[in-house]
């Protein structure tokens, strides 16, 4: 799980130095194509249930799954990255979010916030904790911003398959749910937008939009869980961003 880890998040890391104004979407794809093939390990994420592509390129109002193409990045652009990769039957599993430039205000608190969330959820993430300490960690910080935390998708369990109980939702009361234990590995992962909660997954079959089509984020990390506290399998060091 750890080789798995390192690979996606070496994976984000390489991305997100490419994205600019004036790539089209399925430029990264093969960009990350061409890392995994050179670094021996399998894409997680082409064929998985159909999908066409070796990551997940959503813009804007795009929340998550959106399928490379031949749409340009703009300055201004929100680009949300989500990536995985098999080493050996284990699976990574991990997402940033960049702004195309300086961006405006709004859209740096959203990414901020987002990832922000991300770390809440992460940092509850104890031995003797319940799953939901989790989801509520996120969605306070979210909704404490004024922004509206996804509901349709959620993070999830990951180790021999990428999506594997159980399913950790962004949203919900503390203290419920399993017990938190030595060796769980999971897949944290907040989904925010600008507006509505609500969403809606286009004709393709995979990318899902804002219904109101506001501005969307989304970071995720593979975690893991120990007796000595958490480990992020999928860090590493994200480019700073600034806003005019």
């Amino acid at each position: 799980m750890r080789r798995a880890g390192r690979m996606v998040g070496g994976l984000l890391k390489h991305l997100e130095a490419r994205v600019r104004a004036g790539i089209k979407t399925r430029e990264l794809d093969l960009e990350a194509r061409d890392y995994l093939r050179r670094s021996h390990a399998k894409p997680a994420f082409l064929g998985y249930r159909g999908y066409p592509a070796c990551i997940c390129v959503s813009v804007n109002e795009e929340v998550v799954h959106g399928i490379p193409g031949d749409r340009e990045i703009r300055t201004g652009d929100i680009v949300s990255i989500d990536a995985g990769a098999i080493i050996d039957g284990f699976y990574g599993d991990a997402a940033i979010t960049v702004i195309v430039g300086p961006g405006n205000r709004d859209s740096v608190r959203l990414v901020d916030t987002t990832r922000l969330a991300l770390l809440e959820g992460i940092r509850q993430a104890r031995v003797g904790k319940r799953l939901s300490d989790i989801s509520h960690a996120v969605q306070q910080v979210v909704e404490q911003e004024g922004f509206g935390v996804v509901r349709d998708f959620v993070g999830h369990g990951i180790g021999r398959a990428m999506h594997e109980d159980p399913p950790i939702p962004n949203f919900g009361a503390p203290n419920l749910g399993p017990r938190l234990r030595p060796g769980m590995v999971l897949a944290i992962e907040p989904m925010v937008t600008m507006g509505s909660y609500e969403v809606e997954v286009l004709s393709d079959g995979w990318t899902a939009v804002t219904k109101d089509r506001s501005l969307s984020a989304h970071f995720e990390h593979s975690i893991a869980i120990t007796e000595q506290g958490v480990e992020v399998l999928t860090e590493f060091e994200h480019a700073e961003r600034r806003s005019d």
